[in-house]
């Protein structure tokens, strides 16, 4: 998989998401075999680039290449401005967001909005393409809703602009995170236009890698809300990929260093104070379904410091590894809810 001068080490990306796909979180997936990870939206309303949030999110400080950052807005101009700024803080590829369906970013046209909009997406695009020497990608959905499907107009619209790379989630916006992915529209996608595309939607296991990627005949995949708790599904996808068989699942003395490990980085990344409240929705994935869990998350989200959390969650782990050298899931369906 190659975007611009970017040779990946794979065709396996994680899906930008916000509040999730923080430096910490892309560092771990990247290390647990992704070839790429894409941040966290960064607005293009310039006055927020001083805000504490927006330098956390252009913070690339030790990330592993390539460096991708996501961008969202409805102003040509805004977004062109906002491309510059990124690449100057370090991205290498910058990558626009058509595909988010919350309210808020669709409120003010933005996101999957733009889907609706079709020369403001070829203005936006022509902008943000002509503003910076690194490649620019897109992310979009099916269409605004099951009627007005337009995915395929949208990508040839991002060909002739220069966009080097388009990921495809497999749902409208009206459909938000609702019923089931479809990949039809992706393989019309694929079929009709010469840069890689990327399929994303409801890939939860090595087995459905696959499957995408034999129907829709894509050139990578990306997934988003599998890798939440899981970010070792990267590897179990690039080893089905290549072999054709299953890794074990880790045991539990590897899955309670990477969450340690994870910590430790999001206490250091965040500070104290809001280290703590973000990684309780880590910890929290990390352990949903395990035995156990239920109590043990509730009694988590009431914890302040980082040391009452490390030492619970070493507690817990130290309880589940009596139980055995791998990890044993009370409800398996749960890790992709």
């Amino acid at each position: 998989m190659q975007i611009g001068p970017h040779i990946l080490k794979n065709n396996l990306i994680v899906a930008p998401m916000a509040g999730v796909t923080d430096r910490p979180f892309r560092q771990l997936c990247k290390s647990m075999g992704a070839g790429m990870a894409v941040s966290e939206m960064v607005s293009s309303n310039s006055l927020l680039w001083g805000s504490e949030k927006t330098r956390r999110r252009a913070n690339h400080e030790g990330e592993v290449d390539p460096i991708s950052v996501q961008i969202a807005g409805a102003d040509p101009a805004m977004m062109a401005e906002a491309a510059r700024y990124n690449v100057a803080q370090g991205a290498q590829i910058i990558d626009i967001n058509m595909g988010c369906p919350a309210k808020k970013i669709c409120n003010v046209m933005a996101g999957s909005a733009l889907l609706q909009d079709q020369p403001l997406v070829g203005k936006i695009l022509d902008a943000v393409v002509g503003a910076v020497n690194v490649p620019v990608t897109l992310k979009i959905r099916t269409g605004w809703d099951t009627q007005h499907r337009n995915a395929l107009a949208v990508a040839n619209i991002a060909q002739s602009a220069g966009v080097q790379a388009l990921a495809i989630h497999g749902r409208t916006r009206a459909c938000a995170y609702a019923g089931h992915a479809e990949y039809d529209t992706i393989a019309e996608v694929k079929a009709a236009v010469k840069i890689p595309v990327i399929a994303n939607g409801d890939i939860t296991t090595p087995e459905q890698a696959r499957q995408v990627l034999d129907y829709t005949r894509a050139d990578a995949i990306m997934i988003g809300r599998a890798a939440q708790g899981r970010p070792w599904i990267f590897r179990e996808i690039s080893h089905y990929l290549a072999t054709g068989e299953h890794l074990q699942l880790p045991e539990v003395s590897e899955i309670h260093r990477v969450l340690i490990q994870h910590l430790h980085e999001l206490y250091d990344f965040y500070g104290e104070y809001s280290g703590v409240r973000i990684a309780r929705k880590h910890i929290s994935w990390y352990t949903k379904g395990l035995v156990g869990s239920a109590v043990f998350r509730h009694a988590m989200n009431q914890l302040q410091t980082t040391e009452q959390q490390l030492l619970a969650v070493n507690e817990f782990f130290s309880e589940l590894a009596g139980r055995g050298r791998r990890l044993t899931y009370v409800e398996p369906e749960e890790l992709v809810a």
